[in-house]
């Protein structure tokens, strides 16, 4: 085996992992539940503890490797990412678990832009640069459709850690393939850290994600809600006024000056808060609704990732017969049927109606990430493709934090109002509605009815998944309208976009 093809094999196992764990830990939220005696804000928290070190410490990472070695930084990204399964596979309760998501995500963080800039160094060749980035790509997208299937699997034949420990085997082989294949490079001349605008980033995004989360909780007139909304808006002032200030910010306000590049960034937001987090409500709904098993669920989501990675995969044909603003606007507007299409479904509905319209949103977002992400491309200085990408990138991860928060807390306040208006005002369980929707846990007198409370239960969780549903249909018809207003010229896909997934 040679260095580069060492390289490449651990690069692309590398993003395999990361990309692997955005969907498969999705199929294990019930079962997770169960063991860790853990409610829905525990559940956002297990996706949210991710999802937000990841947002929040991408910008940063770039530049981290630019300065002190792209190697290193990319070589204990694996590392960590490794450990951090390893403390998921042996916590034996939620707040063991969380620190072990917060690890996954600040590795997380390391590897996803380290992986192109290694790549683009190793492959100085334009044809050979941009095979390789492809293959990349198309990695990234076999782990998003395995990541569903794979997890039920896991799930339902080894129990919940098995999703975890999965990665220590390939967290090994990556890390001993990149120390013998990656050669060290670095550019610290250019790379400028903003320490303060990283912390106030964290701050305010963390914040505003956790009262987003409490609302769904304690309602949005609780004090602790309150105060941590206000918090996150305070420190959002003072992280933009930081970077009004510094000579290289962690976010390129300047860039935002071009209306289609900020269009473009609210459109890259849209589909992480409305669709990449729609893995989340799905499997709920699947296994909480439907009564499905891991294993059924993992298996009924490959529609949206199979037809998503297709898609993305036909992305460079698509743009250069049809047009970018075309393809993007087709996009949204498939996101917005299939998201209100999933309205219709019921507990008992055949599954052909759900792959249906799994298929018309993976279809949307085949067409809508990689475009995004080469709209972005193309609105910018070629000098400053990095930032900007990491920029968008962030965003869209931003997007998905802050959808998981939100729209988790509308979908519990949903389903506890659909049960308590399922049962008569007099029911000595009416006051437990609350309860029973967030712990997933009822105990029954023997008078109870248990048919009448299982399918009441199961039209509840409906109901509040339908809730979810319109906003992201209703996203994504905003942001449609929004890219109808834009003037772009006929432009070919960038071969590293093309399939971009993250």
């Amino acid at each position: 085996m040679t260095r580069r093809l060492a390289l490449t094999i651990a690069i692309y196992l590398g993003t395999f992992m990361v990309t692997l764990d955005i969907s498969i830990v999705n199929l294990a939220l019930p079962r997770m539940q169960q063991a860790l005696q853990t409610d829905m804000a525990g559940l956002q928290w297990i996706v949210d503890a991710y999802a937000l070190c990841l947002s929040a410490f991408m910008l940063s990472a770039g530049l981290l490797g630019d300065r002190y070695g792209r190697k290193k930084s990319w070589l204990l990204g694996v590392l960590a990412f490794t450990v951090g399964s390893m403390m998921c596979a042996l916590a034996g309760s939620l707040s063991a678990l969380l620190w072990g998501r917060i690890v996954q995500g600040m590795a997380g963080a390391l590897l996803i832009p380290g992986a192109l800039s290694i790549l683009t160094h190793a492959f100085p060749d334009t044809a050979q640069r941009a095979r390789v980035i492809g293959g990349w790509s198309s990695f990234s997208a076999l782990a998003l459709v395995l990541g569903p299937i794979l997890g039920g699997v896991l799930v339902d034949v080894a129990d919940w850690p098995a999703i975890f420990s999965l990665n220590l085997p390939l967290g090994l082989l990556t890390l001993g393939l990149g120390m013998w294949g990656i050669q060290e490079s670095a550019n610290p001349e250019h790379a400028a850290f903003d320490p303060i605008g990283q912390l106030l980033s964290v701050i305010w995004l963390g914040s505003l994600t956790y009262g987003l989360i409490s609302a769904g909780e304690q309602g949005w007139h609780a004090t602790e809600t309150l105060r941590s909304l206000g918090v996150a808006a305070v420190t959002f002032v003072a992280f933009i006024y930081a970077q009004t200030r510094v000579a290289r910010p962690l976010l390129p306000l300047s860039l935002f000056r071009d209306y289609r590049f900020s269009t473009a960034n609210i459109a890259s937001f849209v589909l992480g808060f409305a669709a990449y987090s729609n893995v989340f409500f799905l499997s709920l709904f699947f296994q909480n609704a439907l009564g499905w098993s891991a294993t059924q669920t993992g298996w009924g989501l490959a529609p949206q990732f199979i037809s998503m990675a297709v898609l993305a995969s036909r992305f460079g044909a698509l743009s250069q017969r049809f047009g970018l603003k075309l393809i993007l606007t087709t996009g949204f507007g498939l996101m917005a049927a299939g998201s209100w299409f999933m309205m219709l479904l019921q507990p008992g509905t055949s599954y052909w109606m759900a792959g249906v319209a799994l298929a018309v949103l993976g279809i949307g977002m085949g067409l809508s990430v990689p475009a995004c992400s080469t709209l972005v491309m193309n609105l910018v200085p070629r000098e400053r493709s990095g930032m900007a990408s990491a920029t968008t990138n962030a965003i869209r991860q931003t997007g998905m934090t802050l959808g998981v928060a939100l729209l988790a807390s509308l979908m519990s306040q949903g389903a506890v109002s659909s049960l308590s208006s399922r049962l008569d005002p007099v029911n000595p369980l009416l006051e437990q509605a609350q309860h029973i929707i967030s712990s997933g846990q009822v105990n029954l007198p023997a008078s109870a009815d248990p048919v009448f409370w299982m399918h009441a239960i199961q039209h509840a969780w409906a109901d509040g998944f339908h809730r979810v549903m319109f906003w992201a249909g209703l996203l994504a018809v905003f942001s449609l309208v929004l890219l109808l207003r834009l003037r772009l010229p006929r432009v070919q896909a960038a071969p590293a976009a093309a399939v971009e997934l993250h």
